[in-house]
């Protein structure tokens, strides 16, 4: 097997990994900031023995490790409210709706690096909008979950384009062990304030422990690791188009293992339909626009 296939198996691995994540948001009996609390405290510490092990380093200058660490802090509340909305809705409407990242990312990225919107965007954004109408006009007994999971892909759509600011200037791996560590330093100051420290602590059961496990390490620090390794070879436009399977393998795997609760109507599946057709058509006819241009 040559490079660029493995390659593609390996990223279509990570993207199922990141779709599971999900599901271990179901599974786990956690509430959301205890679960996004244990998910950060293990990738910080799987990442920063990484960086150990490879002499990735740590010092990047204070003022950028202010600005990092701030942007972990939108991470830990997306997350936060991503498993939220797992918890209050299912994993399908969750889905769903996050695949709505991209119509976030487009009208936040012109606005922070004070660009023109593009036309693409504009064409993408209303076809993501129709299809969340339709979602939103069949599933309103979901309607606190929609709008959670709605607010999950915003925060996922800021932090995106934020993390742009310093991809550029510092290796990827050391941009998400401090925003993996000021998520978790925030999330326990938050934890300590409103006294869950002090007896109101929900004590992980032994599965609890075992899920956590694996999304702190493997969904959260080898898919992060491996996906940045794959970018070595494939080109990013493989690797959104890939990324944009998330939805479609979580919402698979959610019937394979819930079964009956994760059963909706016609209309909520040609709404998220829609707003995937979309989600592939953005970097096509970016694509295509750029080779004109």
């Amino acid at each position: 097997m040559n490079t660029i296939l493995k390659s593609h198996f390996k990223l279509h691995f990570v993207v199922l990994l990141y779709g599971f994540t999900a599901i271990l948001g179901k599974l786990v009996s956690l509430p959301s900031p205890q679960l996004v609390w244990y998910r950060m405290f293990i990738a910080a510490l799987v990442l920063g023995i990484f960086m150990r092990l490879k002499g990735i380093p740590f010092a990047i200058g204070k003022n950028n490790i202010i600005k990092i660490m701030g942007v972990g802090l939108v991470v830990a509340f997306h997350w936060i409210t991503f498993f939220g909305a797992v918890k209050i809705s299912n994993v399908s409407v969750t889905l769903g709706c996050m695949a709505s990242t991209t119509l976030f990312a487009s009208f936040l990225e012109p606005i922070i690096f004070r660009k023109r919107i593009k036309w693409i965007e504009v064409l993408i954004g209303i076809i993501i909008i129709s299809g969340l109408y339709l979602i939103f006009q069949f599933e309103l007994g979901y309607l606190k979950g929609i709008l959670t999971a709605l607010t999950s892909a915003f925060l996922a759509g800021l932090f995106t384009v934020l993390n742009k600011l310093f991809i550029d200037k510092h290796h990827p791996v050391t941009i998400s062990f401090y925003e993996m560590g000021s998520g978790f330093a925030a999330i326990t100051i938050f934890l300590a304030f409103t006294g869950t420290f002090n007896g109101k602590m929900v004590p992980p059961s032994t599965m609890d422990i075992v899920f956590v496990l694996i999304l702190g390490v493997i969904c959260t620090a080898y898919a992060f690791v491996a996906a940045v390794d794959v970018m070595k070879v494939l080109s990013a436009y493989s690797v959104v188009l890939a990324i944009n399977m998330e939805p479609v393998y979580g919402i698979l795997l959610a019937f394979a293992i819930f079964g009956q609760s994760e059963y909706m109507s016609a209309g909520f599946y040609i709404g998220t339909a829609v707003i995937l057709l979309a989600v592939f058509l953005h970097p096509v006819l970016t694509r295509k626009m750029n080779i004109r241009n």
